[in-house]
């Protein structure tokens, strides 16, 4: 009899987060028998929980070990990788960052805090309709993809979730130390499809304020 390990192995989800019903699709057998095959690999350290109906295989039990923005979107189909987390990927800061920050549609901000897997933030911000997905690419990890949001984009949704002011522009860049000749590369074009995103006239504010600080 295969176990679970070997059933998601052979199935080609040996790197994927998989569901509950996928998993019920892979074993044979009635519900009962499947959530005890489920359990005992909980148990043995072979399957994770990454919250309820969602599972994957140990790290250990893979040649490669999960990237968290994979998990994220995993843990909330919909949102993209934003903040300080997408500033450290794109190297526009220099820290790592020791949680997955992301934007999630809707207005109900979740946490998810696994002890093995990292500790995982989603908030909801106020946006135009129709431009959730703006400046926010496709990224690929080792064969899976996440949304990561582009370096700009990702800095203004700090300002937008933190509710800074035009006044807090002066000293933003700073306090992130964030290299001002990485903006060389944003175009007027930018700055303008920026204040079309955020719903509250502040932001198209702070936009403003932000594109007149690192112009100097």
């Amino acid at each position: 009899m295969q176990t679970i390990t070997e059933k998601l192995m052979q199935s080609g989800l040996a790197n994927r987060v998989v569901s509950q019903a996928q998993l019920g699709r892979l074993l044979d057998g009635t519900p009962q028998r499947r959530y005890n095959l489920v359990n005992r690999a909980m148990q043995h350290g072979e399957l994770l929980q990454l919250r309820r109906g969602l599972y994957l295989l140990a790290s250990n039990l893979l040649n490669s070990s999960h990237h968290p923005f994979v998990l994220a979107q995993a843990l909330q189909p919909g949102s993209y990788i934003s903040m300080e987390s997408a500033l450290s990927f794109h190297g526009w800061i220099p820290e790592s960052v020791p949680m997955t920050l992301s934007v999630l549609p809707g207005r109900r901000q979740l946490v998810v805090d696994h002890p093995l897997l990292g500790l995982y933030r989603f908030y909801p911000l106020a946006l135009q309709r129709g431009q959730f997905l703006q400046a926010v690419d496709r990224q690929n990890f080792s064969g899976q993809t996440a949304l990561v949001a582009q370096p700009l984009r990702a800095l203004l949704d700090i300002v937008c979730l933190r509710k800074y002011e035009v006044a807090d522009m002066k000293t933003l860049v700073a306090s992130m130390r964030i290299d001002e000749e990485l903006f060389d590369s944003v175009d007027q074009a930018f700055w303008e499809l920026m204040q079309k995103v955020y719903l509250h006239k502040r932001m198209r504010g702070c936009i403003q304020a932000l594109q007149r600080e690192v112009d100097r």
